[in-house]
C-alpha cells in the first residue's frame, strides 16, 4: 500500500469507526454512570470483539456471511435483539438497583456485554464486509489477502481503541455531574433504556 492509500484508509476509518453507534454509546453509558474504570473496560470490551472480526475476516469466513444474505440478516437481528434485551433489563430492574442509575454491572459483565454488542453490531460486520476488502490489492493471492486483511485490521483495531477511550474519558467527565444530579435513579435508567431500545428498531430497519 502507499502512502496515499494508507492515509485514505486511516482517514476513513477513523470517520466510520467514530461515527455514533451502539459500540460508542454503550462505552459512553457505562463511563457516564459507572465512571472512567467501566468505560476503560468497555472499549477494550469492544476491541475484543474487532479482534475477532479481524481473525474471523482473514479466515476468509467474512466471506461466507457476505455471499449469504439470510446469515446477514440473523447477526443483525441478533443483535437488535441483544440491544433490547440490556434495555428492558433496565426498565424490570428491582427498586433497590436504581440507587446509582444504570445498574452497576460488575466489571465481568460489562466486559462480556461489550464483546457481545460488538460481535452482534451491523455496523462492525459492514465494515469488516465491504469496507476492508475495498484498500487490498486486486488480484492478489489468498496468502496476500490473507496478511493484507490482518494488517489493515490490526490499523482498524488500534484507531478503535483510541477513538473508544476518547468516548470512555470524556464521557466520564461528564457523568460527573450527570452522577451527583439529583435526578433519580430510575430516570436514568429509563433514559438508558430507551437508547437500547431506539438502537434496537434503528438496527431492525436497516435489515
Amino acid at each position: 500500500m502507499g502512502i496515499g492509500r494508507v492515509a485514505g484508509f486511516a482517514g476513513a476509518t477513523v470517520v466510520l469507526v467514530g461515527m455514533p453507534g451502539p459500540n460508542n454509546l454503550y462505552i459512553s453509558l457505562r463511563s457516564l454512570t459507572q465512571g472512567r474504570r467501566a468505560g476503560v473496560v468497555s472499549a477494550l470490551a469492544v476491541e475484543t470483539g474487532t479482534l475477532v472480526y479481524i481473525v474471523v475476516t482473514a479466515l476468509g469466513l467474512a466471506t461466507l456471511v457476505r455471499a449469504s444474505p439470510a446469515l446477514f440478516t440473523a447477526i443483525t437481528v441478533a443483535g437488535a435483539i441483544y440491544l433490547a434485551y440490556l434495555g428492558l433489563r433496565l426498565l424490570v430492574a428491582p427498586a433497590a438497583e436504581h440507587t446509582a442509575g444504570i445498574q452497576a454491572a460488575p466489571l465481568g459483565r460489562i466486559f462480556r456485554d461489550g464483546v457481545v454488542v460488538n460481535l452482534l453490531n451491523p455496523k462492525a460486520a459492514l465494515f469488516f464486509l465491504a469496507f476492508l476488502p475495498q484498500f487490498t490489492t486486486r488480484g492478489a493471492g489468498p496468502d496476500q489477502l490473507r496478511t493484507e486483511m490482518l494488517l489493515l485490521g490490526t490499523g482498524t483495531l488500534l484507531i478503535g481503541i483510541t477513538l473508544d477511550l476518547c468516548y470512555a474519558l470524556g464521557t466520564d467527565a461528564i457523568g460527573r455531574r450527570f452522577r451527583s444530579a439529583r435526578t433519580t435513579g430510575r430516570w436514568r435508567n429509563r433514559l438508558v433504556a430507551g437508547i437500547y431500545l431506539a438502537l434496537a428498531v434503528a438496527a431492525v430497519l436497516t435489515v
